[in-house]
């Protein structure tokens, strides 16, 4: 593990609040510490814990990962090392079936990449060319339906409301 770069990790902290336009007094509040604590960590006066870097990642929005990382606690490795790391450590694979799983696997990765789906889904959010989607963008009033608050849940189409 590498030593925490003090001033970059308070450089870092202090760009991603700029960027979210988010004031001092706003973090140390949302992050719950003091003012001059966050202050102190951002002008590279104070080392941080992981702890109060996890309170001031809650309080910009963004993953504590990305702050340990910064920070040196964590290193950061290209996604999917931890796959195959697992893969060709499990003693009760042969050496073809390793080698078939990471194939396997990378096709899934690049297939993802190249269809542009690394976007996260919510749960209960209905992907672009599921069925329902094109149902929800018109909404029931455009059906001939009572409109919906936003906070009602999706109603599944079962075929039965149809005229021939």
């Amino acid at each position: 593990m590498s030593p925490v770069n003090v001033p970059a990790i308070g450089a870092y902290i202090r760009e991603q609040r700029e960027q979210a336009k988010i004031s001092l007094r706003q973090l140390a509040q949302a992050a719950g510490v003091s003012n001059p604590y966050l202050s102190q960590i951002e002008r590279g006066l104070r080392r941080p814990s992981a702890d109060i870097l996890q309170q001031i990642a809650r309080g910009l929005r963004i993953s504590a990962e990305a702050l340990y990382v910064q920070a040196g606690f964590l290193e950061d490795r290209p996604s999917g090392t931890g796959v195959r790391d697992a893969v060709l450590a499990d003693p009760e694979l042969t050496e073809r079936q390793k080698q078939m799983l990471l194939e396997v696997y990378e096709s899934f990765r690049k297939e993802s990449a190249s269809a542009g789906q690394n976007r996260t889904v919510l749960a209960g959010e209905i992907e672009p060319g599921e069925p329902g989607h094109e149902e929800d963008q018109a909404g029931p009033a455009a059906r001939g339906g009572a409109p919906r608050d936003a906070d009602d849940p999706p109603v599944p189409d079962l075929g039965q409301n149809r005229v021939a």
